[in-house]
């Protein structure tokens, strides 16, 4: 049975307001770099539309990112069918090439047993004087 992660506390600063956040040890500083992200996207919106509330702007920070991790999560399902698509397309290949080398080797193998046949037949016969 896993043991559970102990938990620290982090103060984090978002839209000139701090919060006590618990997060596992260890993560306190993505947790910050979490909070500062945030932050600079409600900053961003108040560059771009000014006073408009601090719960509206957060919201449509929240949104943004959001709307980001959706893109995000988007690409990776594309990335990963073009993966699957790409080992099957190397296993064909693979395949197709275990084929030809068997192939080549069968045709060696009978060009060799000719050679030998021939060989053989030319020692056997002799020379009239």
């Amino acid at each position: 049975m896993t043991e559970p992660a102990e938990m620290t506390q982090v103060n984090v600063s978002i839209n000139g307001r701090v919060y006590r956040m618990a997060c596992e040890g260890g993560q306190e500083a993505h947790l910050q770099g979490l909070a500062l992200k945030l932050d600079g996207l409600i900053e961003q919106l108040r560059g771009s539309f000014g006073e408009i509330g601090d719960q509206r702007l957060t919201v449509m920070a929240a949104i943004m990112a959001m709307d980001e991790m959706s893109d995000l999560h988007r690409q990776i399902r594309e990335l990963t069918a073009e993966n699957r698509a790409l080992r099957e397309a190397r296993s064909a290949l693979l395949d197709q090439q275990s084929r030809v080398e068997g192939t080549m080797l069968r045709h060696i193998d009978d060009v060799a047993d000719r050679l030998e046949a021939i060989a053989s037949s030319l020692t056997t016969v002799r020379p009239s004087t």
